[in-house]
């Protein structure tokens, strides 16, 4: 009976292993998006684990630290899964090969496994059983090591726009105060060719995160090093100053750049959200309602026409343009927020974390050089640094 029981378990041992292989070959060296139980199962318990840790937190910094950690640590459970479920494969393969004795059985596994080499197999079929073990074991971590580097490289290249950002739209994000710091910055000269250079660079880097954000999943939750920064909210202020610019001032903006931006820009969060399993309106209703309302909308133009952008038509006209642009964006650009816990940047949706939309940062008492005291708008020029 105990023999029946052995070789019975050795196949089921060969198909947990050939499982296991699927998903560590699916995650680490496929170059697409590979969706498998095993990492699934990680982010599960990852999740779990952080929503029980995050429930006394009241302010968002606090929970920005804490989730900085949970993304790593995902990684880290999902190798600590491989690893469990090799070892436990190779021992129930191994059981024929010991006389079904299960202690025999882990150790050798264990010894091959992890290197450890203490176990030696006294037969052919235990020999190469963990000589196969032995092998297993160097390659996974191999290859979990050499997967940090390429994540890591991805995720530089996404901080290094959201960085340089900081400075044109503000600490969060917001598309209004992207146009208003321009205008500033660029007072002198024609703006339209910056912005036009802005969106170019800003296409090219959706392209990119779309590309390595649906292959590495992980990358969608590892946080930006500053509190309030963050690749969602700065996609989304970009996304939002293109729209703004074609309802407002069509005849001044790089139309062609802008549009293109968006597309890319929202083609970027709808791949994104759907390998994440977020629900997608592919082809929206043009005539449907943005949750951002006219006149959150309104008092943006307002702004923009006190430190004298140039606004070519009036808010209730332009309205409908803009409201047209951001519902091909709106609803999963604010899902995705949600599910990754972005800063609440001004129009960037609700979070799990009830708190108040946190406007961009002005330095108070720092004005640009040409402005006057008795300037009515020097308070806005303070943003430029």
């Amino acid at each position: 009976m105990a023999v029946v029981v052995g070789w019975i378990s050795f196949p089921v041992g060969l198909l947990l292993l050939i499982w296991t292989w699927t998903s560590v070959i699916g995650a680490l060296i496929v170059p697409r998006q590979h969706k498998h139980k095993l990492s699934a199962a990680a982010a599960v318990i990852a999740e779990a684990i952080f929503s029980v840790a995050r429930r006394p937190i009241k302010t968002y910094r606090k929970l920005d630290r804490l989730l900085a950690w949970q993304a790593p640590m995902q990684l880290f459970i999902r190798l600590g899964m491989w690893m469990m479920l090799l070892y436990l494969s190779f021992a129930l393969m191994l059981l024929p090969f010991v006389q079904t004795d299960p202690y025999r059985a882990f150790s050798e596994a264990g010894s091959a496994l992890f290197t450890l080499g203490y176990a030696a197999p006294d037969q052919l079929g235990n020999t190469a059983l963990v000589y196969s073990g032995a092998f297993t074991g160097l390659v996974v971590i191999a290859l979990q090591v050499g997967y940090l580097p390429t994540l890591y490289a991805a995720f530089n290249r996404r901080e290094s726009e959201v960085s340089l950002l900081l400075s044109r739209a503000g600490s969060p994000a917001w598309g209004p105060e992207l146009l208003i710091r321009t205008r500033f910055g660029l007072s002198t000269v024609d703006s339209t060719a910056e912005l036009g250079t802005l969106y170019g660079t800003w296409e090219r880097w959706a392209a990119d995160v779309a590309e390595s954000h649906t292959t590495y999943l992980t990358l969608c939750m590892l946080r930006s090093p500053l509190p309030e920064s963050n690749w969602l909210t700065a996609l989304l202020s970009v996304m939002d100053s293109a729209a703004l610019q074609l309802s407002l001032s069509p005849g001044t903006a790089p139309t062609l750049r802008a549009r293109l931006m968006l597309r890319m820009g929202f083609s970027c969060l709808n791949q994104i959200a759907g390998a994440l399993s977020i629900p997608v309106v592919e082809d929206v209703n043009p005539d449907d309602d943005t949750e951002l309302t006219f006149e959150e909308f309104s008092d943006a133009v307002q702004m923009l026409r006190d430190v004298g952008y140039p606004v070519e038509h009036s808010a209730e006209r332009a309205w409908p343009h803009f409201r047209g642009w951001r519902l091909n964006y709106e609803s999963v650009a604010y899902r995705l927020a949600y599910a990754i816990d972005a800063p609440p940047a001004l129009w960037s949706g609700p979070r799990r974390l009830a708190t108040a939309q946190i406007p961009p940062k002005r330095p108070a008492n720092r004005i640009a050089s040409d402005a006057r005291p008795e300037d009515p708008q020097r308070d806005l020029r303070g943003p430029i640094t």
